[in-house]
Protein backbone atom coordinates (compact mmCIF):
# COMPACT_ATOMS: atom_id res chain seq x y z
CA UNK A 1 0.00 0.00 0.00
CA UNK A 2 1.30 3.44 -0.86
CA UNK A 3 0.09 6.65 0.75
CA UNK A 4 0.15 10.16 -0.64
CA UNK A 5 2.88 12.40 0.75
CA UNK A 6 1.67 14.60 3.61
CA UNK A 7 0.96 18.22 2.91
CA UNK A 8 2.17 21.16 4.99
CA UNK A 9 0.04 24.10 6.04
CA UNK A 10 1.76 27.24 7.40
CA UNK A 11 0.54 27.97 10.94
CA UNK A 12 2.87 30.63 12.36
CA UNK A 13 6.32 32.21 12.38
CA UNK A 14 8.13 32.48 15.69
CA UNK A 15 11.02 34.59 16.89
CA UNK A 16 12.41 33.40 20.23
CA UNK A 17 14.66 35.85 22.06
CA UNK A 18 17.59 34.22 23.82
CA UNK A 19 19.67 34.95 26.90
CA UNK A 20 23.40 34.16 26.81
CA UNK A 21 24.33 30.49 26.43
CA UNK A 22 25.07 28.63 29.66
CA UNK A 23 27.85 26.11 28.94
CA UNK A 24 27.48 22.92 31.01
CA UNK A 25 30.63 21.20 29.73
CA UNK A 26 31.11 17.80 28.17
CA UNK A 27 28.38 15.19 28.59
CA UNK A 28 28.24 11.55 27.59
CA UNK A 29 27.30 12.35 24.00
CA UNK A 30 28.89 15.76 23.47
CA UNK A 31 29.17 19.33 24.68
CA UNK A 32 26.08 20.26 26.71
CA UNK A 33 24.60 23.71 27.03
CA UNK A 34 21.40 25.49 27.99
CA UNK A 35 20.06 28.45 26.03
CA UNK A 36 17.35 30.32 28.01
CA UNK A 37 14.31 31.48 26.03
CA UNK A 38 13.29 34.88 27.39
CA UNK A 39 10.48 36.09 25.13
CA UNK A 40 9.62 36.71 21.52
CA UNK A 41 6.81 36.91 19.02
CA UNK A 42 4.39 34.55 17.29
CA UNK A 43 2.62 35.66 14.13
CA UNK A 44 0.81 33.71 11.48
CA UNK A 45 -2.44 32.77 9.83
CA UNK A 46 -3.60 30.46 12.65
CA UNK A 47 -1.66 31.51 15.73
CA UNK A 48 -0.62 34.92 17.10
CA UNK A 49 0.83 36.00 20.40
CA UNK A 50 4.06 36.08 22.35
CA UNK A 51 6.77 33.68 23.43
CA UNK A 52 6.78 33.70 27.21
CA UNK A 53 9.89 34.34 29.31
CA UNK A 54 9.74 30.70 30.28
CA UNK A 55 11.78 27.87 28.81
CA UNK A 56 15.07 26.84 27.32
CA UNK A 57 16.83 24.91 24.61
CA UNK A 58 18.86 22.04 26.11
CA UNK A 59 21.47 21.41 23.42
CA UNK A 60 24.03 18.72 22.76
CA UNK A 61 26.81 19.62 20.34
CA UNK A 62 28.46 16.50 18.94
CA UNK A 63 32.12 16.23 17.94
CA UNK A 64 31.23 16.53 14.24
CA UNK A 65 29.42 19.84 14.90
CA UNK A 66 25.86 18.49 14.76
CA UNK A 67 23.65 20.35 17.25
CA UNK A 68 20.75 18.44 18.77
CA UNK A 69 18.06 20.91 19.86
CA UNK A 70 15.60 20.02 22.62
CA UNK A 71 13.37 22.92 23.62
CA UNK A 72 10.38 23.48 25.82
CA UNK A 73 8.72 26.85 26.25
CA UNK A 74 5.36 28.59 26.36
CA UNK A 75 3.29 30.76 24.04
CA UNK A 76 0.60 33.16 25.25
CA UNK A 77 -1.83 33.77 22.40
CA UNK A 78 -3.25 37.20 21.51
CA UNK A 79 -6.49 36.16 23.25
CA UNK A 80 -4.92 34.83 26.44
CA UNK A 81 -4.55 31.06 25.91
CA UNK A 82 -1.36 29.31 27.01
CA UNK A 83 0.22 26.78 24.64
CA UNK A 84 3.11 24.52 25.58
CA UNK A 85 5.72 23.96 22.87
CA UNK A 86 7.96 20.88 22.79
CA UNK A 87 10.34 21.22 19.87
CA UNK A 88 13.13 18.80 18.94
CA UNK A 89 15.49 19.34 16.05
CA UNK A 90 18.86 19.26 14.38
CA UNK A 91 21.20 21.99 13.14
CA UNK A 92 24.30 21.36 11.06
CA UNK A 93 26.27 22.63 8.12
CA UNK A 94 29.76 23.13 6.76
CA UNK A 95 32.22 23.93 9.60
CA UNK A 96 33.02 27.40 8.23
CA UNK A 97 29.31 28.28 8.04
CA UNK A 98 28.57 26.99 11.53
CA UNK A 99 31.54 28.98 12.88
CA UNK A 100 29.93 32.12 11.46
CA UNK A 101 26.59 31.19 13.07
CA UNK A 102 28.35 30.58 16.42
CA UNK A 103 30.08 33.97 16.12
CA UNK A 104 26.66 35.65 15.89
CA UNK A 105 26.92 36.62 12.23
CA UNK A 106 23.73 37.00 10.21
CA UNK A 107 24.02 33.81 8.11
CA UNK A 108 21.33 32.87 5.62
CA UNK A 109 19.47 29.72 6.79
CA UNK A 110 19.86 28.43 3.22
CA UNK A 111 23.55 27.84 4.03
CA UNK A 112 22.85 25.25 6.75
CA UNK A 113 20.22 22.76 7.92
CA UNK A 114 17.91 23.56 10.83
CA UNK A 115 14.74 21.47 11.02
CA UNK A 116 12.47 20.56 13.91
CA UNK A 117 9.45 18.48 14.76
CA UNK A 118 7.07 19.92 17.27
CA UNK A 119 4.17 19.09 19.56
CA UNK A 120 1.90 21.83 20.83
CA UNK A 121 -0.48 21.40 23.76
CA UNK A 122 -3.19 23.59 25.23
CA UNK A 123 -6.00 23.10 27.73
CA UNK A 124 -7.90 26.00 26.21
CA UNK A 125 -10.84 24.65 24.13
CA UNK A 126 -10.30 27.35 21.49
CA UNK A 127 -6.93 25.79 20.72
CA UNK A 128 -7.82 22.12 21.08
CA UNK A 129 -6.83 21.67 17.42
CA UNK A 130 -3.13 22.00 18.37
CA UNK A 131 -3.45 18.89 20.57
CA UNK A 132 -4.48 16.84 17.55
CA UNK A 133 -1.74 17.70 15.05
CA UNK A 134 1.98 17.37 14.49
CA UNK A 135 4.10 20.25 13.28
CA UNK A 136 7.46 20.69 11.55
CA UNK A 137 9.66 23.74 11.53
CA UNK A 138 12.40 25.24 9.44
CA UNK A 139 14.53 27.96 10.91
CA UNK A 140 17.72 29.79 11.53
CA UNK A 141 19.86 31.08 14.40
CA UNK A 142 20.62 34.76 14.88
CA UNK A 143 22.99 36.29 17.43
CA UNK A 144 20.29 36.80 20.08
CA UNK A 145 17.31 34.91 18.68
CA UNK A 146 16.02 31.93 16.74
CA UNK A 147 13.50 32.28 13.91
CA UNK A 148 11.33 29.31 12.93
CA UNK A 149 8.39 28.90 10.56
CA UNK A 150 5.99 26.18 11.73
CA UNK A 151 3.82 24.04 9.49
CA UNK A 152 1.04 21.62 10.40
CA UNK A 153 1.39 18.19 8.80
CA UNK A 154 -1.99 17.56 7.15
Amino acid sequence: MQFDAPKLSHVFDLTANLAPIMEMGPGRAGQRRIVPIIGGTVDGPRLRGEVMNLGADWQTIFADGLAELDTRYGIRTHDGAIIEVKNYGLRHGPPEVMARVAAGEDVSPSEYYMRTHCRLESGDPRYDWVNRSLFVGIGGRKALSVEISFFEIT
